[in-house]
């Protein structure tokens, strides 16, 4: 089944579920890193049910952060790390390929540890094709 396909056959209810769950996952992966988020800056935050969320939340230490939640590992960045939530997925797609890399050239044997590698090489590429569909990307904010 196509990407598109799959996505259509999502109804409005299910889209809504999942928008609400990908944000409750981004939340809960910034609060257990000590971070408190406090408000979500939804005009700036993108979504492609049921693939990946990119959220851009603020926190209550001042700082602003992007977080990727959905299909794939959820990880977060400072707003530093990209102006907009297509420049952030670019990042998260470039920091997994070079953590991936890290993880094969230190040697490791552990399978989960592999497993994982092999996770964020296949996300990374997967996350990159859909920063490069300029369709998708047509009403961002600047």
């Amino acid at each position: 089944m196509s990407e598109a396909t799959q996505e259509q056959q999502l109804t409005e209810q299910q889209i809504a579920n999942w928008q609400r769950d990908t944000l409750a996952s981004s939340q809960k992966h910034l609060a257990e890193r000590g971070i408190v988020p406090q408000s979500i800056f939804d005009k700036e935050s993108r979504y492609l049910a049921p693939f990946f969320a990119v959220w851009k939340i603020k926190a209550q230490n001042g700082r602003t952060y992007w977080v990727i939640a959905g299909r794939l590992p959820t990880d977060h960045a400072e707003i530093s790390a990209a102006a907009t939530a297509r420049e952030a997925i670019r990042y998260f797609s470039l920091q997994w390929q070079l953590k991936a890399d890290q993880i094969v050239h230190a040697g490791v044997r552990d399978k989960t540890q592999l497993d994982f590698a092999n996770l964020l090489i296949n996300r990374a590429h997967g996350l990159y094709e859909f920063y490069e569909k300029d369709e998708l990307w047509a009403n961002e904010p600047k």
